[in-house]
């Protein structure tokens, strides 16, 4: 069974380089496949909320969420995130993807309960496959 036909990527990064070139490599590991981007994580936050939260959505998800970012920072997305229902957040698997190699945000990211793995930037192609 080919499960990555009803996955959903969801991709939040302030850096349009950076989704694009993980849309790409979530595509050339997986196919065909739903990726949603964005570059500002409020506008992120609130598709979850509208999808998920509200119930209409019964896809499961990868979420793939930036730490350094303006306006909101993942952390604060997590604080968010936090507020939404069991129901909302069985559907989503989150992970911190980022680029910095600073130790705390390593070990705040493995003690949030709705984390599941702290990534390093770039995503690439094995650890996506290895994801599905």
């Amino acid at each position: 069974m080919n499960m990555s036909k009803n996955l959903r990527f969801i991709v939040i990064d302030d850096d349009p380089l950076n989704n694009t070139i993980c849309r790409l490599t979530i595509k050339k590991a997986l196919g065909e496949v739903d990726v949603i981007t964005f570059t500002d994580p409020t506008e992120g936050l609130e598709f979850v909320g509208n999808e998920y939260e509200n119930g209409h959505e019964r896809f499961p998800a990868v979420l793939f969420l930036d730490i350094n970012m303006p306006v909101m920072n993942g952390w604060e997305f997590l604080e968010r995130f936090e507020t939404f229902s069991e129901k909302a957040k069985e559907y989503i698997k989150l992970f911190i993807v980022s680029s910095s190699v600073d130790s705390k945000d390593v070990e705040r990211a493995s003690v949030n309960k709705n984390v599941i793995r702290y990534l390093p930037k770039p995503v690439t192609k094995e650890i996506i496959s290895a994801l599905v």
